[in-house]
């Protein structure tokens, strides 16, 4: 049996850095990668709590952006960020917020960018800011494409973030493709 000729050295050095070949296919080495940024504020401005956490891209939020792709297939984009008091699931939160000025957040409410972290316009970014009428114990926070209900994008849990009457939630939430 003969042997396969070796590719010329800058394709194996273009496959072999950015690509891998599979079943003679190339396939591209792309993830997406999320961030949120929360900052609590009291009612003088002052930091509460400054907090980077990533985030877990879910498979119905992958599936929908699979669907965005494809002219014929569609979807919804997301422009939806909501908080709560419970534990996601793989599509929802565990127990969203509805009150004390916890209610989800989208539309006009919420500014949807691209923004630069690697190559030019490779981050998608959603940012808002919740102001609070009364306490909450928040854990959890989700993008989503709907004003309710919807396909969630991206959820995490994390430690109790407690907010008073007057306080304010900014959220920064990258979403970048590598």
């Amino acid at each position: 049996m003969a042997k396969k000729p070796k590719k010329p050295k800058i394709i194996r050095q273009i496959v072999g850095e950015y690509e891998r070949k599979r079943g003679g296919e190339i396939m591209e080495k792309v993830k997406l990668i999320g961030k949120i940024h929360l900052v609590l504020r009291d009612k003088r401005g002052r930091i509460k709590e400054d907090r980077l956490i990533g985030n877990t891209i879910t498979d119905v939020g992958k599936a929908e952006l699979a669907g965005l792709l494809i002219v014929d297939v569609g979807g919804t984009a997301f422009d939806y960020i909501a908080i709560g008091t419970g534990t996601p699931t793989a599509t929802a939160l565990g127990a969203e917020a509805t009150t004390n000025g916890g209610a989800r957040r989208g539309g006009v409410d919420v500014t949807g960018t691209r923004v630069t972290t690697t190559v030019t316009n490779d981050t998608g970014q959603l940012v808002t800011t919740f102001t609070f009428t009364g306490a909450l114990a928040l854990t959890e926070a989700g993008i989503f494409n709907a004003a309710s209900a919807g396909t969630m994008l991206a959820s995490q849990s994390f430690s109790v973030l407690n907010v008073a009457d007057t306080d304010t939630l900014a959220i920064t939430w990258r979403i970048k493709i590598a």
